[in-house]
């Protein structure tokens, strides 16, 4: 038994003493191309563990990745927040291209762990759970920005990120910027346009921006006229006093 380990070891650290002058000119491409790439280093090998990290270096990553994932999910299932973002980190180290990774680890610590901690009867302390749930939120927006850092060519996570500053964090300016940013990507859902002025409305001080911004989306016609929008837009006319004679038509 002990003999086939050495040897399944040793033919795994023979692929990846072949792949690895392969990997390194990836690397090099993708940093030339403005992307992150993480790197396979000690720090990993203590997450994974030696057999893990041999397979990763020999070129194993996305199936080690995707097993370690599965690992994560059943954590997921036995509340064991801190073992699940651990995985997380490794799954998200070892792919760091993978939208849905980064996606799927924030949702989780922002959403599910955060729940949670708010929710836990052992902790009587009601400023120790808020604590913990912020702790939470953070880990979540920790995620998607180094997944953003990871993939800056992709609009999804911009998305993700600025839902979570909307929603966990109720930072509307910086929650404007990220749906901003995700509309400038070729394939974003138009809603994204929407949403940054929508959280632009609540920004204090960029109010007349954010009317302006909405009745230029309003302009592009019947698509962007959704009754969010007309009515914010109406809503905003009053508090702006803007001229009876600029704003929307009633019909």
């Amino acid at each position: 038994m002990i003999a086939r380990r050495i040897a399944a070891a040793a033919l795994l650290a023979a692929f990846g003493a072949l792949i690895i002058p392969f990997q390194t000119r990836l690397a090099a491409e993708a940093k030339a191309a403005g992307f992150r790439t993480t790197a396979i280093n000690l720090d990993l090998r203590e997450r994974i563990g030696q057999m893990g990290f041999l397979a990763a270096l020999s070129g194993f990553r996305s199936p080690l990745a995707a097993f370690l994932w599965i690992e994560a999910h059943t954590a997921w299932e036995s509340t064991e927040w801190g073992r699940m973002a651990g995985l997380f980190n490794t799954v998200t180290t070892l792919q760091p291209r993978s939208i849905l990774y980064w996606d799927m680890a924030a949702w989780h610590m922002a959403w599910n762990a955060s729940v949670a901690a708010m929710q836990d009867e052992k902790q009587p302390s009601e400023a120790l759970r808020i604590r913990a749930q912020r702790q939470y939120f953070n880990l979540g927006k920790d995620f998607l920005e180094r997944g953003i850092r990871n993939n800056p060519d992709r609009h999804q996570l911009y998305l993700q990120l600025g839902v979570m500053l909307r929603d966990k964090f109720e930072d509307h300016c910086a929650a404007a910027k990220a749906f901003l940013k995700a509309a400038e990507f070729p394939g974003a859902p138009p809603y994204c346009r929407r949403f940054a002025g929508y959280e632009m409305a609540k920004c204090a001080g960029h109010e007349r921006e954010a009317y302006e911004f909405l009745k230029a989306l309003y302009l592009q016609g019947e698509k962007q006229r959704l009754p969010t929008l007309v009515n914010l837009l109406r809503d905003m006319e009053k508090k702006l006093d803007i001229p009876a004679a600029e704003r929307l038509n009633d019909n």
